[in-house]
């Protein structure tokens, strides 16, 4: 708080689950030549892969959004969680049924992202939910990725205000 106004800050965290992009792409090059060893025409072979979902490795991942207003209403945080989960490859579930995996894991390999990838998806669905806070308006967005088949996990984060934020897009 200061003589211009007080500064209030909310945020959440939320779990889900992201695709990686790089092995899928490896694995798609692999699963062409093989179709196409076993006789599929070049044609067949890529419309084949363009009909299923392709295999990859995949991450549990923890994304993190906070927005600061100056003046604005604070956000709701289910409005902060459906911005976090919706920038991931896949939400996640406490309980699922069979068919309900399915459901999780296709979306997930249909729509793979690396980690920054995410922290992107967090900025841009901030600033279009939000879009008429101001250009004052603070935004933290972080995603980390606790890999599956790495030793290592994988972080991005991106902050600013959204007035920073618009003008790297628009630029």
């Amino acid at each position: 708080a200061d003589a211009g106004g007080t500064r209030h800050a909310i945020g959440v965290e939320a779990e889900g689950m992201t695709a990686c992009p790089c092995a899928q792409g490896m694995m798609r090059e692999r699963s062409a030549a093989d179709l196409r060893d076993a006789g599929f025409s070049d044609a067949d072979a890529r419309r084949a892969l363009e009909a299923l979902p392709v295999a990859t490795h995949n991450q549990r991942g923890r994304g993190s959004i906070t927005i600061g207003t100056l003046g604005e209403p604070l956000p709701s945080l289910e409005a902060l969680v459906e911005i976090v989960e919706s920038a991931m490859s896949s939400e996640t579930y406490d309980l699922l049924k069979r068919p309900d995996e399915f459901f999780v894991v296709n979306k997930a390999h249909r729509n793979p992202k690396f980690v920054e990838d995410v922290v992107r998806g967090i900025v841009a669905g901030a600033l279009e939910m939000f879009g008429d806070f101001s250009d004052g308006a603070f935004i933290s967005a972080g995603q980390v990725n606790y890999e599956s088949i790495h030793k290592h996990d994988a972080f991005a984060e991106a902050y600013g205000t959204f007035g920073e934020f618009r003008e790297e897009l628009r630029s």
